[in-house]
């Protein structure tokens, strides 16, 4: 009796790849090989599920709809089986993660140098972006962002404590310019603000005023995409800038910026690493999972 999965991984190469050649490679097969092996599986469905060409490869609807249909489950397998693997080994591997430039706490050095000491079979390989993507099409094992920007159908886990947002200014600044009261005032003053690529518009700055949540449309006289000018220039009188209290934090603690309008700075629910939903985890995903909830319980963590 013919097998109906025989020949589905190759479909599901050639369909990844769009190419018998790159299939071919990829599952270590020759091309002759991958397309006698797509051909017995046409036969056995009756139906064709590639249209080849002497220059292009696509899926026919029937092998459109067969591919959605089969990716899931297949991804799932694939990760069970690895999870039936692992359970015979330590965790290992690449760890691929993709993290907000501002999670301070979470790049701050001693959690990620821990959680390597303790795993010395893990690799991490962290991309520090603001972009808003799929990090599962993307290839990323978990991201870290603040929870607001998280899926829904995502799980996610606090990395940091609760945050807030502030609006500071050198001294000499206000000195010179004078501390804006309410946040209408920043129209009248010069702003340093951020915004993630040249082809966006400058972040609208965020407040609360009688539980009441609203934003300002700055116009910054410099705007950049990098945290660390914005703060050595607000700490040069350049203006007044806005971002993260715990970036600002150590500024603060010097005394070279000096926190403005925090009675409209109101806390809300800081960092968290999150992760699709799938029945089977990589082990090297579970073992960083499993050492930030233990590090959340440390009772020197704020939230702990």
């Amino acid at each position: 009796m013919n097998n109906d999965l025989d020949g589905i991984s190759v479909f599901m190469a050639i369909a990844e790849a769009d190419s018998f050649r790159l299939a071919a490679e990829r599952l270590g097969v020759t091309r002759s090989a991958v397309s006698q092996a797509l051909q017995r599986l046409e036969d056995r469905l009756g139906v064709a599920l590639v249209q080849r060409t002497t220059r292009s490869v696509r899926l026919t609807e029937a092998g459109e709809k067969l591919y959605e249909s089969a990716r899931p489950p297949l991804l799932d397998l694939a990760a069970a089986l690895q999870a039936t693997r692992e359970l015979r080994q330590e965790p290992s591997g690449m760890l691929r993660l993709a993290v907000s430039s501002i999670a301070e706490s979470f790049l701050s050095g001693p959690f990620i140098a821990e959680f390597l000491a303790l795993h010395p079979a893990i690799d991490m390989d962290i991309t520090i972006t603001d972009e808003t993507f799929d990090i599962v099409a993307a290839g990323y094992d978990a991201g870290v962002r603040l929870e607001e920007v998280i899926e829904q159908d995502m799980i996610a886990v606090p990395v940091s404590s609760r945050q807030r947002q502030l609006a500071v200014a050198s001294p000499d600044y206000i000195a010179a310019r004078g501390a804006p009261l309410h946040p209408r005032d920043l129209l009248d003053h010069s702003l340093v603000g951020w915004r993630p690529r040249p082809d966006t518009a400058p972040y609208r700055w965020e407040f609360t005023e009688d539980g009441r949540d609203f934003d300002v449309a700055v116009q910054p006289r410099l705007t950049t995409n990098d945290m660390e000018l914005m703060l050595r220039t607000a700490c040069a009188g350049g203006g007044i800038t806005f971002g993260m209290e715990e970036t600002m934090r150590p500024y603060m603690a010097r005394g070279e910026l000096v926190p403005l309008l925090e009675p409209f700075c109101a806390p809300f629910p800081g960092f968290h690493l999150y992760y699709p939903r799938r029945q089977h985890q990589p082990a090297k995903l579970r073992a960083l999972v499993d050492y930030l909830r233990r590090w959340n319980r440390r009772p020197d963590q704020p939230d702990s």
